[in-house]
């Protein structure tokens, strides 16, 4: 007998056409938002990540000025201690700012409570009943709501099929494997046809196969219902997969907002280019040996050709010399750190198109020259 699976497409439905998301009208406006605790258990809890300043208080999130597009995925990014959870319960409603103000849909909700903001939460513990089956999990909210049973049982189907999860309404969460219990938490969200969802870190607790799988699953759900997604992770990778753009956050600040490839490529300051990826810093006297100035620049691994001592350099390239001292062989790429002769360590990142693993970890004590376009060394800010 087939199982529920086997009875529906493996794929989510076609995404469908969307206008432009720069064109769409603003569903989430931060404007100047603070978020202080004060000397309690809280505070205690997030002083651990963040400077008082001697001040009795910690600065959770320090003036914050955001804009979500509607039918957006839009991620918060960063560490621990961040801000970037405490930004997104204050757009939850589960905690109130400091000062500043919160719109949804130019509609200011600063003071108005979860139940009365028409968003939900999804979040990282499922927070599933686990004495109610998947439809009765599903429907909670509806039942909560007093929605007629017949329209209740309906939306239940529709949320289910969204998840890929129709024939599982009878099974209880116990049965259920990691994946299915998210795609059920999602669709509990899903049910009450918030124009807002917000997802707290959703996927932290799959492993690694399942998590990109989900991925991809989040993002084609995302754009065939069209609600505005606010997803937070400190997950450089998912962020950069999944959303149409992304806020690094740092130290209750965002250092930079932009599309995946704008914020990976170009990275603003120093702690974005460290962050979003791996990336090289060449700073004061390194800097002006290579660039002819000093100051903090940036390179990603990936766009350093290792070469040969003697190799000619072209008039839009600069380069460096040095010597390789580690090499760690990641199968598809061979990862090369290199000493400079100027006094500081690159990582380079290349290919194994036809290098084996043999070949590339017996160039370690190898004296190289370091290439690279001008264009990719990139001059950064401190930031925060």
């Amino acid at each position: 007998m087939a199982s529920p699976n086997e009875t529906q497409a493996s794929t989510p439905e076609r995404p469908r056409e969307r206008p432009s998301i720069a064109d769409a009208p603003v569903a989430v406006r931060l404007e100047g938002v603070v978020k202080r605790y004060g000397d309690d258990d809280t505070g205690r809890r997030v002083a651990k990540y963040v400077d008082t300043g001697g001040t009795g208080q910690v600065v959770a999130v320090d003036g914050i000025d955001l804009e979500v597009r509607d039918g957006e995925f839009f991620s918060m990014l960063g560490p621990s201690g961040s801000g970037k959870t405490t930004t997104l319960r204050m757009i939850a409603g589960f905690e109130l700012p400091t000062s500043g103000r919160i719109l949804l849909h130019g509609q200011d909700v600063t003071g108005v409570p979860p139940f009365d903001r028409d968003v939900n939460t999804v979040f990282q513990d499922y927070a599933l009943f686990p004495h109610l089956s998947v439809g009765d999990n599903v429907g909670y909210g509806l039942v909560v709501r007093k929605v007629p049973k017949a329209e209740r049982q309906a939306r239940v189907t529709e949320a289910l099929r969204m998840v890929r999860l129709v024939g599982y309404e009878s099974r209880k969460p116990s049965q259920l494997s990691g994946g299915q219990r998210q795609r059920v938490a999602l669709a509990r969200a899903l049910v009450n046809r918030p124009r807002v969802l917000l997802l707290d870190e959703p996927l932290g607790a799959l492993d690694l196969k399942l998590r990109e799988e989900m991925q991809i699953e989040l993002k084609a759900i995302q754009q065939q219902v069209g609600i505005t997604f606010i997803y937070v992770t400190h997950d450089q990778e998912e962020a950069l997969t999944m959303s149409d753009r992304l806020a690094v956050f740092n130290a209750g600040r965002i250092e930079q907002i932009g599309a995946p490839a704008e914020v990976y490529e170009r990275p603003a300051t120093r702690f974005v280019a460290g962050f979003v990826g791996t990336s090289n810093l060449l700073r004061d006297e390194v800097a002006a040996s290579i660039v002819g100035h000093a100051g903090t620049f940036t390179i990603r691994p990936e766009k350093i050709h290792l070469a040969a001592l003697e190799e000619a350099v072209g008039g839009d390239e600069l380069s460096a010399t040095g010597t390789i001292r580690d090499v760690v062989y990641l199968g598809p790429d061979t990862r090369y750190i290199v000493a400079l002769d100027a006094g500081s360590e690159l990582v380079v990142t290349q290919q194994n198109l036809a290098t084996t693993s043999t070949e590339a970890l017996a160039q370690q004590g190898r004296a190289v020259r370091l290439v690279w376009k001008r264009q990719h060394l990139l001059p950064v800010a401190d930031g925060v």
